[in-house]
């Protein structure tokens, strides 16, 4: 997909402040610090859209970046889970607001979880993940930072990450790279079919049109 622009849009604490135009929206939820708004700049090519922070946990909204592609979407930043200097109650307060977007959200395609390839899935992600494979929601999970590893470690921290999880055959796994941008064409081909699904089937029209 090629990226026209892209633009920050609100930052939304209730579904009141939520985009009303219907357009998908693909989330992005992970640990804080694990790098979803280096994910975000990396898949539009700009440096400094989503503003990267040296305090975890500083995200308490959730973002909304318009992307604007020969089709239009949003990225929906969350706030990130497992950071232990925030308060009880507020974990709590977001937890809700997580909850009841991600399962109530009509517009939502798509919840790639970010995870940081380089040690095992933490207990926060093991629970991300069960919470939305039970309720089977769709999920891809974007294993970050393979730059960081010499490339004769991947299979084994690949493998790590997936038994950890328990990674279910129907959910993909793609290997990424802010710094380098591996990974990158792959994760748009699977915005590209939760997000606009009717695509495919117009693709697949033509050729069986083009072979008859």
């Amino acid at each position: 997909m090629k990226i026209k622009n892209a633009e920050f849009i609100i930052s939304a604490v209730g579904p009141d402040q939520y985009p009303e135009d219907g357009l998908p929206e693909i989330a992005l939820a992970g640990r804080s610090n694990v790098g979803k708004s280096s994910l975000i700049n990396r898949l539009i090519m700009r440096k400094n859209l989503a503003r990267t922070s040296s305090q975890p946990g500083k995200t308490q909204q959730l973002n909304y970046y318009r992307i604007h592609t020969d089709n239009e979407l949003y990225f929906v930043d969350v706030p990130g889970y497992g950071f232990a200097k925030v308060s009880k109650t507020q974990r709590a307060a977001w937890g809700r607001m997580i909850e009841a977007y991600i399962q109530n959200r009509e517009p939502l395609k798509l919840i790639m979880q970010v995870i940081d390839l380089r040690h095992a899935p933490s207990k926060d992600d093991v629970m991300m993940y069960d919470w939305l494979t039970h309720f089977d929601l769709p999920v891809c999970i974007v294993a970050t930072k393979a730059d960081k590893l010499p490339r004769s470690q991947w299979p084994k921290h690949l493998k790590q990450v997936k038994t950890t999880l328990g990674i279910k055959p129907n959910t993909p796994i793609v290997m990424f790279s802010s710094e380098t941008g591996m990974g990158r064409e792959e994760l748009w081909d699977i915005i590209a079919q939760t997000a606009f699904p009717e695509m495919d089937a117009d693709i697949e029209e033509d050729n069986n049109s083009s072979e008859t």
